[in-house]
């Protein structure tokens, strides 16, 4: 764990190191000056020379003020290694995020990753700065001013020998006692951010359903029981400081009845015991210093533990030795290929799919829910990987390619796509950043997007909200459309991509599809036939299987499955209603011979 923490200083090694050498050079001055303070009280004050009074009082401010500012060059380069440590972690976390396949996420967390980069990344820097500074200076201050009482007094400096045990078998158990709580603490902050996130996003569902009250008593139990973990911890870290005190003041109180028998039997001075007691709060308040750095690494090592294991989690989906690096053609082949999300091949969620598709063909697909559309066309640009069978591009083993090439080659467009904070045209320019603004232009008249995007004042230079929350569906949908469009792919993939628009419009951005990428390779997922019905070929999905495949006219009479879609939606159209999503896959409950708990990303 160390070392990989330590991985992330980097440019920061040089601050990391200067700023421990002027701790140790700030506690040379501290310490001399009590030697100093000896001279000056028998020497000057006791002996009435004014001269020693002086030139000690004078050398003891230009320590001060040598120690004032090796300490404000220790405090500068501390603050700039640990801000430096935490900057580069979060990079460290962000750009291995980035690589993460969709398991590796799923197996953290979308709120868990993020705590991770934000409240335990914060814990390490605080630790950090305390580990390059205050656990520098403590045992330093503590070694040095033990030798320099020990010359002045071995007798007396035995009490610490007596305090030390103390304090550290206190400190050993408050530790002990406190780290699996942060542990929780932590865990549950993942739940807190997951809860806001949620929140947030479907605010507008919130909102519909006048659910606030639920999600306040939601957020307030797992709040609660963060503030309860705390306190509990907090409870057992507040022993540390009492503890700490009743040891400082019983050695003090030791030490000034001993000292002062001392100065009365004559082998002792009072500039001695002056020192010696400076000593002793040195000696003292590193004691305690230390049992505060070991309180604050007990509240940062959960979350290191946290940071490490994102960092040294390994993603499922890599690049072979020697990636291939040209995709020929948008052909596509599903060679008996079984999925499962969770890699058990007992617990398929695809089985024994055998799809071959020619380059430049339009395969349509439906099914009901948890058919395994979606979970199909994320193989062909290794969103997740086969576990069994092969999925070839190209007449490649997609695992054979370069992750980046392959994904550049393959354009998707989700029912649930997402929209960036920035302009319209910065959207669009995410399917290619060089495309110029008549480009841009095209794809939106193409995607049936040009028509409310003219109507907006600024046109493309309209600022996108997050997550797109200032357009409608059907808007969004449509964009997205454009976006991919430009991307021009080899491959593209529509997963429902229309559902939110007329049958008139879906109609009219198929037809752009053949004007700008006419040898494009298209898997179009959709609920609605119309929407497929002039593919060249119609997939059927049935339970995680290929049901049946053929043009609209050979399904309606070899596929009871497509048929009674058909049918149904036909009905729905003479009586004048729209289908909706639901109606639009009404697949008989009796043909589902499986499910998927997941379908779409």
């Amino acid at each position: 764990m160390i070392k990989t923490l330590m991985g992330s200083i980097r440019e920061y090694k040089k601050a990391s190191l200067l700023s421990p050498l002027f701790v140790i050079m700030e506690v040379g001055m501290e310490v001399i000056i009590p030697l100093l303070m000896v001279r000056l009280i028998d020497q000057g004050l006791n002996a009435g020379n004014m001269h020693n009074t002086l030139m000690y009082g004078l050398i003891m401010i230009i320590c001060a003020m040598i120690s004032l500012a090796f300490g404000v060059l220790a405090g500068k380069y501390a603050a700039s290694a640990s801000a430096g440590l935490a900057k580069n972690l979060r990079h460290d976390l962000y750009h291995h995020v980035q690589d993460f396949s969709f398991s590796n996420i799923d197996h953290f967390s979308t709120a868990s990753l993020v705590t991770r980069m934000t409240t335990d990344v914060t814990n390490v820097q605080n630790a950090y700065m305390m580990i390059v500074r205050v656990a520098v200076r403590a045992p330093v201050m503590l070694i040095c001013a033990l030798a320099m009482s020990l010359t002045l007094n071995a007798r007396l400096s035995c009490a610490f020998l007596v305090a030390v045990p103390i304090m550290g078998i206190g400190l050993f158990l408050i530790i002990k006692n406190a780290h699996p709580i942060f542990e929780r603490v932590f865990r549950t902050y993942d739940k807190l951010n997951n809860v806001v996130q949620e929140n947030l996003r479907g605010i507008r569902v919130v909102k519909s359903f006048v659910r606030e009250d639920h999600e306040i008593d939601k957020f307030g139990h797992i709040s609660q029981k963060i503030f309860d973990d705390f306190s509990k911890a907090e409870r057992l870290l507040a022993f540390n400081m009492p503890l700490m005190q009743f040891v400082m003041y019983a050695c003090m109180l030791i030490i000034a009845w001993f000292g002062a028998k001392f100065i009365v039997t004559g082998s002792m001075t009072t500039g001695a015991l002056t020192s010696l007691i400076t000593y002793v709060m040195q000696i003292l308040m590193s004691l305690m210093m230390i049992s505060m750095v070991f309180v604050m690494i007990t509240m940062a090592q959960a979350s290191a533990e946290r940071i490490v294991a994102v960092i040294n989690e390994e993603p499922d989906l890599t690049d072979n030795d020697h990636p291939v690096s040209v995709i020929p053609d948008g052909a596509v082949s599903f060679q008996h290929v079984g999925f499962s999300y969770a890699g058990n091949p007992d617990k398929l969620s695809l089985k024994d799919i055998h799809l071959d598709v020619a380059a430049g063909e339009t395969i349509g697909i439906i099914g009901g829910t948890g058919s395994g559309k979606s979970s199909l066309v994320q193989l062909i640009p290794r969103l997740y990987d086969a576990t069994l069978g092969t999925v070839l591009v190209g007449g490649q083993d997609v695992r054979n390619y370069d992750v980046k090439t392959l994904r550049n080659a393959v354009a998707m467009v989700l029912q649930k796509n997402e929209l960036f904070s920035g302009t319209i045209a910065e959207n669009l320019r995410w399917g290619n950043a060089a495309a110029t603004d008549e480009a841009i232009a095209t794809a939106a008249r193409l995607a049936c997007a040009s028509e409310f995007i003219d109507q907006m004042p600024d046109g493309y230079d309209t600022m996108i909200e997050q997550g797109g929350t200032n357009v409608s569906g059907g808007q969004k949908q449509r964009l997205c459309i454009a976006r991919a469009l430009l991307k021009k792919p080899k491959i593209l993939i529509l997963d429902d991509s229309t559902s939110a628009v007329d049958t008139a419009t879906d109609a009219t951005i198929r037809k752009g599809f053949k004007t700008i990428i006419p040898g494009t390779t298209t898997f179009i997922i959709a609920q609605r036939i119309s929407s497929v019905q002039e593919a060249d070929r119609i997939v059927v999905m049935d339970g995680g299987t290929i049901s049946a495949v053929g043009t609209h006219d050979e399904l309606l009479s070899a596929s009871p499955i497509y048929k009674d879609v058909y049918e149904s939606q036909m009905a729905a159209s003479s009586k004048g209603d729209t289908p909706s999503p639901e109606d639009a896959a009404a697949i008989p409950e009796s043909s589902v011979k499986g499910g998927m708990k997941r379908e779409t990303v």
